[in-house]
């Protein structure tokens, strides 16, 4: 179970707290919403839970144990911008074998053409590279994913098809899944429960 206990964060010691008192539990399998309007700590929570940011009061813990602080993170954040994901001087193909042997079937699914695995990641779209940027974290390592508004920048039917296929992989591999959104639709058809800010 990857838990999150009593976080606490801010920015600076004179800034006002963005994460306060937030405790919450995700199992394997479950899929958790997050509702918040923009500006309410739903970013820094996903950055909290993957050891992005470390909590400066409260603890994340993944079965009881802290996050690894070296080596392929279970807990794997999925940010709204994909260049925040990879690195700019890895091809395409060296970051999706990040997590493992590439899937050549998913890769399909995603729409990835083999000729981007070739290519860096400011040859591709935005919309192109977060495809990648997803797909690169469904492999049998993770065991938690944080999707901070993963779809926003898709149109409609990429979003449809990509949370299909994310969902399906969630609940055959038992991975458990935190969307974060601030669109209370899509959070009621993809969530088991929702934690509202």
């Amino acid at each position: 179970m990857l838990k999150g206990d009593s976080l606490w964060f801010r920015y600076g010691p004179q800034l006002p707290w963005t994460v306060q008192n937030i405790s919450l539990a995700v199992a394997p399998g479950e899929v958790l919403g997050i509702m918040a309007p923009s500006g309410y700590g739903k970013t820094t929570i996903g950055k909290l839970l993957s050891g992005y940011l470390p909590a400066i009061k409260g603890a994340v813990s993944v079965n009881g144990r802290s996050l690894p602080q070296k080596g392929y993170c279970p807990v794997q954040l999925v940010f709204q911008n994909p260049e925040l994901a990879v690195n700019p001087r890895w091809r395409i193909r060296q970051i999706l074998q990040e997590g493992g042997k590439l899937n050549l079937a998913q890769l399909a699914a995603f729409g990835i053409h083999p000729n981007w695995l070739s290519r860096y990641p400011h040859e591709l779209s935005g919309g192109e590279l977060q495809r990648v940027a997803i797909s690169r974290i469904l492999n049998s390592a993770t065991r938690y994913i944080i999707a901070d508004e993963m779809t926003a920048m898709l149109d409609a039917n990429t979003q449809a098809l990509i949370w299909q296929i994310v969902l399906d992989f969630v609940k055959k591999q038992q991975i458990g899944l935190v969307a974060i959104s601030h669109e209370q639709r899509l959070l009621e058809r993809l969530c088991d429960r929702i934690l509202n800010l």
